[in-house]
């Protein structure tokens, strides 16, 4: 199954259609206000309607009420939720979107916490005292491989950049990737050049028999 591709922060309508129209298969729009890569809810929905079928459209929420959420949801016509915060299993469990459900990861992680949550997918990204997101910095990928081993739904994300998604999906084997920091100018604006450059690397992976070692492994 080929590698799943998300691009998140998605703040300008010129890089959601070029990442479209290269291939990517999720947007993602953050709507946690502290964030750099901030969307209003109305700016999100201009851009999610001039969009393409078939592109996920994933909204991005820290620690949100469930109402604010949902309204989110239903102004902006996203259709998948990612949940960075400390967000509950029956939090997760009563939203009407599927949810994507992240834990900041470190040393001293428990994928245990894993077991407890019935949500579409999980993802892991690097652990940061004042930031949920997009620090640009990697994490052990030897803790996203055990996870992967856990659920085959398990999304990496964290300081991935064309020069290291290679390595990073050879390592992991994840069902997919969460790209941010790594193909922009600054935060909130995108390079097409770096996303074309990323997706290349990625599908090149696969084509060179990526795939087949995944068979193997499992």
């Amino acid at each position: 199954m080929p590698i799943r591709i998300k691009i998140c922060g998605i703040t300008r309508y010129e890089d959601a259609k070029a990442a479209a129209s290269i291939g990517v298969d999720a947007l993602g729009f953050i709507f946690c206000e502290k964030s750099p890569r901030y969307i209003t809810p109305k700016a999100a929905a201009i851009i999610i309607a001039q969009l393409p079928p078939f592109v996920s459209r994933v909204g991005v929420f820290v620690d949100e009420s469930p109402e604010q959420v949902i309204a989110v949801a239903r102004a902006t016509g996203i259709d998948t939720l990612q949940l960075h915060g400390i967000e509950s299993p029956s939090y997760c469990a009563h939203m009407p979107l599927p949810v994507i459900k992240a834990f900041a990861i470190d040393t001293a992680t428990d994928l245990s916490i894993l077991d407890h949550y019935q949500t579409t997918g999980f993802l892991l990204d690097t652990w940061s005292s004042d930031r949920r997101g997009g620090t640009g910095k990697t994490f052990d990928w030897s803790i996203a491989a055990d996870a992967c081993r856990k659920s085959d739904r398990i999304i990496l994300a964290g300081g991935l950049n064309s020069g290291n998604i290679e390595e990073a999906i050879e390592t992991v084997l994840p069902y997919g990737v969460d790209i941010n920091s790594g193909v922009e100018i600054r935060p909130g604006e995108k390079n097409p050049h770096k996303i074309r450059q990323i997706v290349q690397v990625i599908r090149d992976w696969e084509r060179g028999g990526g795939t087949s070692l995944q068979r193997r492994r499992d």
